[in-house]
């Protein structure tokens, strides 16, 4: 064992360079050094760790098992996702020797998180516990919103009474057992847990849905009354209005911001109309033209009604104002004043503000989940949110048009990757024959476009890819398209 100067002497020396300090040796005497010292620690007595709880879901199907071992060693890596998603849709949990490294998936990809926590099951929050990277899955839903709980069975807010009794009578006792365990997973369930019960009795009963947020609103986290509020979407209707508007005196601007959204939906909703008032006055109709004046200051009254005072990087804060404005102005109003149709009055000149116009009503189209306004701005600009408010059958027809008329270029991937699985057979058809036309001219720049239609097709539809042409990349998708069916009927459970 060295002495303490001798080892301030190798520190220095490791430090300036032997060339200056020259110590003979070096490395050994500083690994004998280490040795010795950790050679001289004391052992402790280790606590053994507290078993993993009984699994209660049913493990995945043999064959499924093994094709999602195969898909994290490489093979078809980007199917993960649809995976994970539909085994959890099913229930079901991961063999235990794969929930580890399902769980380094998670750790690194966010979106992959909810359909894990489902899938980890009682051994994955076991092991999340135990490694600081996996504590995300003590946030995420477990496996009750798929196997139990039902909207129906929702304690009733109104009703609770302080000594945790339900308030009624008259019920089995097995449904006021189902209505405790309901009313002990919103008070004490994961943050996922609740979220995903919220969501559930949102559909069902929203005004029950309600009730529950207004008894605890104020003990919520920011995080967890913003996600609250964002669920509300689901059911939204005029009785939500009170609610909301007393949402926007929130203190963390992402709630007042979830909320006005919500509230944009709403044209007789308070907010609706303070944010007509304010847009009457930045347009005006002048002719065949429409002239923008655009907020001088940005007060603490459209702060309040979710417009953001500071803007992006490289825009201008009179036109980040005017965007925000007129996107959260109801889309009705602007028909109603100007009395002109929505493809008329997107056709209209605006001048120099005319891009910032034009992205609010492209917000407002999304946010109001109107079809008339998204298809009158996509003739302008095709853009794939806009796309997605179109009903789904003139969605597909609308992309297979751009798939016939664009390139195969960066637009286009954008678009396409926008739009969700499963395609159907139009825009299958339309791809499938951009890949082929592609093939000859231009086959360096199909990749990604292969891999989309691998993704996004019809799983059904691999035999027709199979037929449809010999080329390498039309089997190439046809081939993804046969792993998928393969993959998901493995989870069906056998009869």
């Amino acid at each position: 064992m060295i002495t303490a100067e001798e080892w301030e002497r190798l520190v220095s020396a490791a430090l300036v360079g032997t060339d200056r300090r020259p110590v003979p040796d070096l490395l050994g005497q500083a690994a004998a050094h280490t040795v010795g010292a950790r050679a001289g620690q004391r052992l402790h007595r280790g606590e053994p760790l507290p078993a993993a709880p009984p699994e209660e879901q049913s493990l995945v199907p043999r064959a499924a098992g093994e094709r999602v071992g195969r898909i994290l060693d490489g093979e078809q890596p980007r199917l993960l996702p649809e995976w994970l998603e539909a085994a959890a849709v099913r229930g079901y949990r991961l063999p235990p020797k794969l929930v580890p490294r399902v769980l380094d998936h998670g750790a690194r990809d966010r979106s992959l998180r909810a359909p894990v926590g489902v899938l980890a099951g009682a051994r994955g929050r076991w092991l999340a516990t135990l490694n600081p990277a996996w504590a995300y899955l003590l946030e995420e839903a477990t496996a009750h919103m798929t196997s139990g709980f039902s909207a129906s069975s929702a304690p009733d807010p109104a009703a609770h009474s302080p000594s945790g009794g339900s308030g009624r009578s008259g019920g089995s006792e097995e449904e006021e057992e189902v209505e405790v365990e309901t009313h002990q997973l919103w008070e004490f369930g994961t943050r996922g847990d609740r979220l995903s019960y919220l969501r559930s009795l949102r559909g069902s009963d929203p005004a029950r849905a309600r009730a529950l947020l207004r008894r605890g609103w104020e003990q919520e986290s920011p995080e967890d009354r913003a996600a609250f509020i964002h669920a509300m979407a689901d059911g939204l209707s005029m009785a939500d209005e009170p609610f909301l508007e007393a949402v926007l005196d929130d203190r963390r601007r992402e709630v007042r911001t979830q909320a006005a959204d919500l509230l944009t939906r709403l044209p007789a909703s308070r907010l609706g109309r303070r944010m007509a008032e304010r847009a009457a006055v930045c347009l005006t109709l002048a002719g065949n033209r429409l002239e923008a004046d655009p907020p001088p200051a940005c007060d603490s009254a459209m702060e309040r009604d979710g417009v953001r005072s500071r803007a992006p990087g490289g825009t201008g804060q009179r036109s980040w104002w005017l965007q925000q404005l007129v996107a959260h102005t109801p889309l009705g109003f602007w028909t109603h004043h100007f009395g002109r149709t929505a493809k008329q009055i997107v056709a209209l000149n605006v001048g120099e503000w005319s891009r910032e116009v034009r992205l609010g009503w492209e917000r407002a189209a999304v946010l109001q989940n109107d079809p008339t306004w998204a298809r009158a701005l996509f003739a302008v600009e095709p853009l794939t949110d806009l796309l997605a408010v179109l009903p789904p059958a003139e969605r597909a027809d609308k992309a297979a048009e751009l798939v016939h008329d664009q390139p195969v270029d960066g637009q286009l991937i954008m678009m396409l990757g926008g739009i969700p699985a499963p395609w159907g057979a139009a825009l299958a058809k339309a791809v499938l024959e951009k890949i082929l036309d592609t093939a000859g001219r231009q086959p360096w720049n199909l990749g990604e476009l292969v891999r989309l239609a691998g993704e996004r097709v019809d799983p059904s539809m691999h035999e027709v890819a199979a037929r449809f042409s010999p080329e390498p990349p039309v089997q190439e998708v046809a081939a993804t398209l046969r792993f998928r069916f393969d993959m998901l009927a493995e989870l069906e459970p056998r009869p």
